[in-house]
């Protein structure tokens, strides 16, 4: 055996030892948080996700795939599932399309036209955009059901109307309700627009609706995109509006609710396939939607914003009579609602005397003070929950960006395209058995809470936050405070304006969510909106418009108080 040999003049006990290179990982505080924000999602997000695909492909009882459920979905004899899949994509779409282009001309008009009381219009705008839409469908029930207020003057004069039921009904109540969020985002894109442009094309001969089509439509088309996709986001995951007008019209959510409130326990595989076709059909759309946005995308940044301005007499006149009819649409439904709160009748029918009886109804009744309490207790804990994630996840993306935290930043946004009554079974089959059996706790509700409305809190937190001057945090640290004390003293506090608007946000959406809660709820776990959506479907109309009535008031109490402490007249999400 050959020694080794020794470098001269070193003894043998003095021989340099052989150094082993190790890979050492520098872990850090905020290596410790991305890890804990990763496991969170994993557990509650990815993991739920993946319980859905296993369980529409593999069969637990036989350990074996299988995929009869698949079968069964794109090939049933009498066409259920297929009817279901298209009847939500129609009207989806149309909705879609319907309230993004009402939206946009709402918004362009509001603009670049002066409105009289548009500084109160746009208020209302953000009141009406908050409010759950299975409130406007209760509202229009009791004007255009069968035995509605305008149907029944209809029958007298003549013209036969059946009522607001089925597709043209959940088509019309969605694309007035969803008005508001598309003028919401379209303005937020007009505000970017540099107003040389517009005199530009003016200069040379572009008036009107050509100056709208040839210059500002390029310009936001990648916001009304974007816009369009949330409307059909909203549609077909929306769960109460097709379950009290459709009278047999299927949608995706509808047909998982019943799935699970009549047989899911026999035949979870096919709940979880039509949960997993649904993410597949959302999916395939934000994704076309961003493709096209990427490709169609102008970076603007306006030195002179758009500002309202005086028109001529018939553009002044149509633009009034266009935006009052708007609002008198979306106004309407919520004044009905607070009317019928005060009537002594159970019918749908705004008949019988006034009086507060419902209101003492709600404030006496034990379960549904439980419910108000679980809405304010669930909604305060998943928004600090919000808050806190949404203000790490958009510094982690941001200030310390690496392939990790870009996943972090694009998983915490995938909910937006994850309906809530898919979320919902998702969660319900994940954690049904120990260590994790969280079925009909209030754990489980404020989980859906957090995931559903995180994104609203991050998204506006990222965008502050590009604003802010990295010099501010590094003059802070070279005066000897250390990153975590500059983050929690000097960039938190210059990211509030940002995060407070998301986090009012998520918390309005938070109280009026419904499509993944009354999948997940027990009788001790209600909230409010489950309670009105009970109370409407078991025709217990009076209480029921009574705290829908409480619930606009939070919702209208919210933004005035958010308004107050930002000074600001408007939220941007």
């Amino acid at each position: 055996m050959e020694q080794e040999m020794i470098p001269p003049g070193v003894f043998p006990e003095q021989a340099p030892e052989k150094k082993h290179h190790k890979i050492r990982l520098h872990f850090t505080g905020w290596n410790a948080v991305t890890l804990a924000i990763l496991l969170f999602f994993a557990l509650f997000f990815v993991y739920p996700l993946i319980t859905i695909l296993a369980k529409s492909v593999y069969n637990f009882d036989t350990h074996s795939f299988d995929f009869t459920q698949f079968n069964e979905f794109f090939t049933n004899k009498y066409g259920y599932y297929q009817k279901t899949v298209w009847n939500s994509v129609k009207v989806s779409l149309l909705s879609a399309l319907i309230a993004t282009t009402l939206g946009t001309i709402l918004a362009y008009v509001l603009c670049t036209t002066k409105i009289y009381g548009a500084k109160i219009i746009k208020t209302i705008l953000l009141i009406t955009m908050v409010t759950p839409p299975f409130l406007s469908s209760y509202a229009w029930i009791i004007l255009l059901g069968r035995a509605g207020i305008i149907t029944k003057w209809l029958n007298t004069i003549g013209i036969a109307y059946q009522g607001i039921y089925g597709f043209s009904g959940i088509c019309f109540v969605f694309s007035i309700k969803l008005i508001p969020l598309v003028n919401l985002y379209v303005s937020g894109a007009l505000k970017q627009v540099d107003k040389s442009l517009l005199e530009a094309s003016e200069s040379l001969g572009g008036h009107g609706v050509a100056r709208f089509f040839k210059v500002v439509l390029p310009l936001i088309l990648p916001t009304i995109l974007a816009s369009a996709v949330l409307v059909f986001m909203r549609v077909i995951s929306d769960f109460g509006v097709p379950s009290l007008i459709g009278e047999g019209y299927r949608t995706l959510p509808t047909l998982i609710y019943n799935l699970y409130t009549s047989d899911v326990q026999e035949n979870e595989p096919l709940a979880a396939t039509i949960c997993l076709a649904t993410i597949v059909i959302t999916l395939v759309i934000f994704l076309v939607q961003r493709w096209l946005s990427n490709r169609k995308k102008i970076a603007m940044s306006a030195l002179r914003p758009i500002e309202p301005t005086k028109q001529g007499t018939v553009v002044e006149v149509f633009s009034h009579i266009f935006v009052y009819i708007l609002l008198a649409l979306l106004i309407l439904p919520m004044l009905i609602v607070v009317i019928q709160s005060f009537k002594d009748s159970t019918n749908v029918v705004m008949s019988g005397s006034y009086t507060f009886q419902n209101y003492i109804t709600i404030f006496t009744t034990s379960s549904i003070l439980r419910s108000i309490g679980n809405t304010f207790l669930y909604s305060f804990i998943a928004l600090a929950i919000v808050i806190l994630l949404g203000i790490l996840i958009s510094y982690l993306s941001v200030r310390k960006s690496s392939h990790i935290t870009k996943f972090i930043d694009t998983l915490s946004n995938l909910p937006f395209i994850i309906p809530g009554s898919v979320l919902g079974i998702a969660l319900l089959f994940a954690f049904n058995k120990p260590p994790f059996a969280l079925i009909g706790t209030a754990a489980i509700i404020v989980l859906n809470y957090i995931i559903r409305r995180l994104p609203y809190t991050i998204r506006s937190s990222t965008a502050i936050l590009h604003q802010i001057d990295l010099n501010v945090e590094e003059a802070s640290q070279s005066l000897g405070a250390n990153p975590f004390k500059t983050f929690f003293k000097v960039t938190i506090p210059m990211m509030m304006p940002g995060v407070m608007s998301g986090a009012t946000m998520s918390w309005l959406s938070i109280i009026t969510e419904l499509s993944g809660s009354i999948i997940l709820y027990s009788n001790k776990t209600k909230t409010m909106s489950i309670e009105i959506f009970n109370a409407i479907s078991t025709g217990a109309y009076g209480y029921g418009a009574a705290l829908s009535t409480l619930l606009m008031l939070i919702s209208t109490i919210t933004l005035l108080i958010f308004f107050k402490l930002s000074g600001k007249k408007e939220i941007s999400i």
